[in-house]
């Protein structure tokens, strides 16, 4: 695989005033009516308001919102829902969603992510990230260097030969209780705990129903603590931590966990700097487990949910975090703008 390119931790200031107006979230269309009303009221809103504020709009779209007229290969001409955009006016932001509802998706997100990266848009995060980020494994073995130790991590397939359990081969070295989980899905879903090997071949022959590919860990035990580092231009600017309700194996408000916003652990802030010249983007997310003793790096998370303080009604700090995030978009927009544009790579999108 082609490396991330580094970069230091202090990126350069905006080379001129920006020009962007609209920042368009490419996102498969097919939220329940529950579910839907549930975003909007958590994040949604909250995200356009605060473009708003900014000067900004922050708006969603399914991938076919979007058509290319490339008639003129050098001259291409992008527009979403028949309104015309270009690259000085308009980011899309192209994190890759798997979720089983949306894996019918997958394929044109990822294509329509590559078609807007060569079209000349700028992308917070280009399409080589998704499929590193998308999958647990992948992120783990590309961030294997971790100055936090990134939990050990098993990949099997599910298909048609689940039965034969010939990914077996691979679990000989695996502590029981373990998690096991898809490899792509977000949000605590499908996380599951096998006491033995028995339970493994029974969660694979049900994951075979969908093709969904599972990573095995072991379990770090009851109660362990998941905490979500939000990057901002390199730099730790909060951490949410989630504590798992009594009896579940994970962390997410999903499964029942509870949420609270404490200062950064040193120890996370110190490996800020690790992943951000591995990943040097405006924003991400990065997701450590504490199992009492010590913490473990679990997922990256480009586009990760900016979670509201629930015991403040302003929401001040997901207010704070989101209008960060945004303006560190608009100020690397700005900086993308006045390069070289032969200055390519596949990661930084230039």
């Amino acid at each position: 695989m082609t490396p991330i390119p580094e970069t230091s931790q202090t990126p350069p200031p905006p080379a001129a005033p920006s020009t962007l107006r609209r920042m368009c979230w490419i996102f498969p269309d097919r939220e329940s009516t529950r579910t839907a009303a549930m975003w909007r009221h958590y994040f949604w809103d909250m995200y356009a308001e605060v473009a708003a504020e900014l000067g900004l709009s922050w708006t969603r779209h399914s991938p076919d919102a979007v058509t290319v007229d490339s008639l003129d290969p050098g001259k291409p001409r992008v527009y979403v829902d028949e309104e015309p955009v270009t690259p000085e006016d308009t980011l899309f932001i192209t994190a890759l969603y798997s979720l089983p509802y949306q894996s019918m998706d997958v394929f044109n997100q990822y294509a329509l992510y590559a078609v807007l990266e060569q079209a000349g848009f700028y992308l917070p995060f280009p399409p080589g990230l998704s499929s590193v980020a998308n999958d647990k494994l992948a992120t783990v073995l590309y961030l294997r260097d971790s100055p936090v130790p990134p939990i050990p991590t098993v990949r099997v397939g599910t298909g048609r030969d689940v039965g034969k359990h010939l990914y077996e081969v691979a679990l000989a070295n695996l502590t029981y209780p373990a998690i096991v989980k898809p490899a792509g899905w977000c949000g605590g879903g499908g996380v599951n705990l096998a006491r033995d090997a028995e339970d493994v071949r029974g969660m694979a022959s049900l994951a075979q129903g969908g093709d969904t590919t599972l990573v095995l860990q072991p379990y770090l035990g009851d109660g362990t603590v998941d905490y979500r580092v939000y990057v901002v231009d390199g730099k730790p600017y909060a951490v949410l931590k989630r504590t798992p309700e009594a009896g579940s194996p994970v962390a997410n408000a999903s499964r029942g966990g509870a949420m609270d916003f404490p200062p950064v652990p040193p120890e996370l802030a110190e490996a800020t700097a690790y992943f951000y010249r591995k990943l040097p983007i405006p924003f991400f997310c990065v997701d450590f487990l504490f199992d009492g003793e010590r913490f473990w790096f679990s997922e990256l998370e480009p586009d990760g949910v900016i979670a509201p303080d629930f015991g403040d009604p302003a929401r001040a700090l997901q207010r704070d975090i989101t209008r960060a995030r945004w303006n560190a978009y608009r100020d690397a927009h700005t900086r993308w703008l006045a390069r070289d544009a032969a200055d390519t790579t596949l990661f930084e999108n230039r």
